[in-house]
């Protein structure tokens, strides 16, 4: 029983450690520009009113993963990202409105 505990937690932890939206809302604008960067995305910004399924969709949107394990993770994480995304709207669209998009290749650190 513990046992089943402890993977859930580990299961969930890794999941929104890569989640769309609490890698463009939780983290700051540079380490979700970096993350996109490595992935080598074609996207230039992503907007920040449901930027964590614009982060997914720019994800899919850059050269296949070799290992083939994105694909799936990120088909579960497109559902969570849209439910946390609605949740975040209210300061989503005040950050949208007083700081614009999350540009990717805007400003590199």
């Amino acid at each position: 029983m513990i046992m089943k505990r402890a993977v859930a937690i580990v299961a969930f932890s890794f999941a929104l450690s890569g989640c769309g939206t609490a890698m463009t809302v939780l983290q700051g604008d540079a380490d979700a520009t970096r993350n996109l960067r490595k992935q080598k995305t074609n996207c230039q910004s992503i907007p920040r009113v449901y930027s964590g399924l614009a982060y997914d969709f720019c994800v899919l949107n850059a050269p296949p993963d070799p290992s083939g394990f994105l694909v799936p993770f990120l088909l579960l994480d497109l559902p969570l990202s849209g439910v946390l995304d609605t949740v975040s709207l209210p300061y989503t669209i005040y950050r949208q409105v007083t700081e614009g998009s999350i540009g990717i290749y805007w400003n590199q650190p």
